[in-house]
């Protein structure tokens, strides 16, 4: 990544973003000194060789680089993960919060929106709740980091588009929602 970063320079063009960026903990202040967003799994590595050297506290050392100005992002490339992105921030949260790098919910909510919204260089656009910014919304029940929270509305490009309150839709379960493939097939 470093390395990359003096490439950027040399040849005079911007990395906004490194993904799958595993080792990204060992760079966090060239990252955050460079305006450069890593996008990481909360705790998903070891599939191969390359992939050995993670912290479970990735995120929180990205984040709090340069003085918390670091620039982590929780991602997935799986259907599933995904859809539980908020756990997966949550899981991240956790970890750093428990070798005392003192994550807030407002700052791991941001790993999740503002951050993947900058990392893609839309910031000014979209990923916060901002008077003429774009955004899809969803509310909750209780804490969004929680597994035991359920959605209750969904609003996007500002139109309702689901309400736990709807009693014209079924409720299912989690068991009955199934997962939903890229394809938007029930498996």
């Amino acid at each position: 990544m470093a390395v990359m970063l003096d490439l950027a320079k040399e040849f005079d063009y911007k990395v906004t973003t490194f993904h799958h960026a595993i080792e990204a903990y060992k760079v966090a202040d060239i990252l955050a000194e460079n305006n450069v967003c890593a996008a990481i799994w909360a705790d998903w590595w070891g599939f191969k060789h390359e992939a050995f050297d993670m912290v479970w506290e990735n995120a929180a050392i990205i984040h709090n680089a340069n003085g918390e100005k670091g620039c982590a992002i929780i991602h997935s490339d799986d259907a599933v993960g995904i859809q539980r992105l908020n756990q997966e921030a949550a899981k991240a949260m956790a970890a750093g919060n428990r070798v005392g790098l003192n994550i807030s919910e407002g700052d791991a909510i941001k790993w999740i929106t503002l951050n993947a919204a900058k990392g893609l260089g839309i910031d000014e656009w979209t990923g916060s709740l901002e008077k003429g910014k774009m955004g899809d919304v969803v509310i909750w029940d209780g804490n969004p980091f929680s597994v035991y929270t359920k959605t209750e509305k969904v609003f996007i490009d500002g139109i309702l588009k689901y309400s736990s309150e709807d009693i014209s839709l079924p409720k299912p379960t989690d068991f009955e929602l199934g997962i939903i493939n890229p394809e938007e097939n029930r498996l």
